[in-house]
């Protein structure tokens, strides 16, 4: 059989003809986010709809589509139901979709999927990471350049090799500017529950928290909401908020006494359109080819937004960024 796989992923390899070009398709399986969650399903999608429309092509089956996933018992279903349809590539998007992967993929070894922030070691699939630590350095250097209690915040969803790199990086960033700041580290233990990333952030601002960090999904919408109140009753209070994976200015928008104020930071950003974008194009030109690959600051696959930084915060972000590319801060991807 694997032998097969890989003869299978060399002529695939040769490259693809104009009319393979023309009827190409892609699609995607969402994680329980769902496309409009704000966070790295909604930037994937947005990313094939880009490429759907650099191609000329219409939302559909046999162009570009997605299939959405209400539970984690989606997953395997909705796998099955892509590769199904003949799709050229699949992509699977998030970490906990790696076991239903890795399951389909042994079921459909012609199908081609694409992993994204997780792993799968199979010729008919390819692996697309994000150096995420690398995008929350930053976040933790905007943190630390902004605080005025030197007291900041983490919130993170469940707690696993993905987010454990958002706080690795955050926790480095905030300590390469200024050890003395005191950070708080909590899990939601859910991606999808507003009301917990609420109450979490409730307890944090009241604790003298002045700049929180989610990288909690929808939960974290929570977040956003706790902090949008608590400037509403006293506009007096300095509270941030750093988003993830795209930006979420909008979510930090609010109105006080007919004047527009935003408590959205500045967010990481998590490029999976981009990458999505980039792969499609690849293989659709040159063929599928399997393995890792990495994106990170050096070529744009993460990054963060200006936000509402100072001029002074995002000149020094930019210092650390090129010490990162240029390989002289080595950020670390895990929690000491």
């Amino acid at each position: 059989m694997k032998s097969l796989l890989l003869f299978s992923s060399l002529l695939m390899l040769s490259g693809v003809s104009a009319q393979a070009q023309e009827d190409f398709s892609i699609g995607m399986v969402t994680d329980v986010g769902g496309i409009d969650d704000k966070s790295f399903n909604q930037g994937a999608w947005e990313g094939m709809q880009r490429w759907g429309e650099e191609h000329d092509k219409e939302q559909g089956l046999d162009s570009f589509s997605y299939f959405q996933s209400d539970t984690e018992a989606d997953y395997i279903t909705n796998l099955n139901l892509a590769a199904q349809n003949n799709l050229d590539i699949v992509f699977a998007i998030g970490y906990k979709l790696q076991p239903a992967v890795q399951e389909t993929a042994e079921q459909y070894p012609e199908q081609y999927f694409g992993m994204v922030d997780s792993v799968v070691d199979l010729p008919n699939v390819a692996s697309l990471n994000f150096a995420d630590e690398e995008a929350a350095f930053l976040a933790g250097v905007a943190a630390a350049t902004t605080t005025q209690t030197n007291k900041v915040g983490f919130v993170g969803g469940v707690e696993g090799v993905v987010i454990d790199k958002f706080e690795a990086g955050f926790v480095a960033g905030v300590q390469a500017v200024d050890e003395s700041i005191d950070i708080e580290i909590q899990y939601a233990g859910s991606f999808t529950d507003p009301s917990i990333g609420r109450t979490i952030a409730a307890t944090m601002y009241s604790n003298d928290i002045d700049v929180i960090f989610h990288a909690s999904g929808p939960t974290g919408n929570g977040v956003f909401s706790e902090a949008k109140d608590l400037v509403s009753i006293d506009p007096n209070r300095d509270l941030w908020v750093i988003g993830v994976d795209l930006d979420q200015s909008a979510e930090g928008e609010l109105e006080i006494d007919g004047e527009t104020r935003n408590i959205n930071l500045t967010s990481t950003l998590k490029n999976t359109g981009n990458a999505i974008h980039s792969f499609s194009n690849t293989m659709m030109e040159e063929g599928f080819e399997p393995g890792i690959q990495w994106f990170n600051l050096a070529n744009d696959g993460v990054g963060i937004a200006e936000g509402r930084l100072t001029d002074e915060s995002l000149e020094i972000i930019e210092g650390y960024k090129q010490q990162i590319i240029d390989g002289d801060i080595e950020v670390p991807d895990a929690p000491e």
